[in-house]
């Protein structure tokens, strides 16, 4: 299991690749999307 340190450094690398102009092609973003959402799910569950 990786530490959170890890999953928030994942997190904010897709953040910030999301938010890149060269990121356009719409199936890259959804998967991109999803992905982030489900990190930022995993990170809500282990601090409720």
């Amino acid at each position: 299991m990786r530490d959170e340190s890890e999953i928030r450094e994942q997190y904010e690398f897709l953040t910030e690749e999301l938010a890149d102009e060269d990121m356009s092609h719409e199936g890259v973003k959804a998967m991109f999307t999803y992905y982030k959402r489900a990190l930022g799910w995993v990170l809500e569950e282990e601090h409720m």
